[in-house]
């Protein structure tokens, strides 16, 4: 089996003081409908791609909120204190995973979800791709 060669892409807040390098194509990329994820994208779903910590290389600080996952596990939200954008995601149940929004990258559109997760709790007016598993 062939692999994909790897790029690097960039991204990071809305007034640049956090600034992330990300080795690409990230571990999966997908869409999720819990209300956490609502809150934190202002949406009916949250979009994100997820890389291990050693295939991402951030400068600036981010500032973290903890709350529980609809599961019960503990998750960390980061966000920047300046400009307030969301940027990252951390969950205790895979503490090399980083969930960074696909909204943050430089070129969004290189985003390309592979499934949906906790669909039925997205609102009927937010229409998540039905073809997505």
């Amino acid at each position: 089996m062939t692999e994909k060669p790897s790029e690097t892409l960039e991204g990071g807040c809305a007034c640049s003081a956090v600034r992330y390098e990300v080795i690409w194509p990230p571990d999966f990329a997908l869409q999720c409908g819990c209300r956490k994820c609502q809150r934190a994208s202002g949406g009916g779903h949250s979009s994100s791609f997820v890389v291990n910590e050693k295939a991402l290389r951030i400068s600036g600080e981010l500032r973290f909120f903890e709350q529980p996952s609809d599961s019960g596990h503990p998750t960390r939200s980061g966000f920047c204190p300046t400009c307030g954008s969301p940027v990252m995601n951390l969950a205790s149940r895979f503490p090399e995973s980083r969930y960074l929004h696909a909204a943050t990258l430089d070129d969004p559109a290189r985003f390309a979800p592979s499934f949906v997760v906790f669909r039925e709790q997205a609102p009927p007016w937010d229409l998540l791709d039905p073809e997505l598993k």
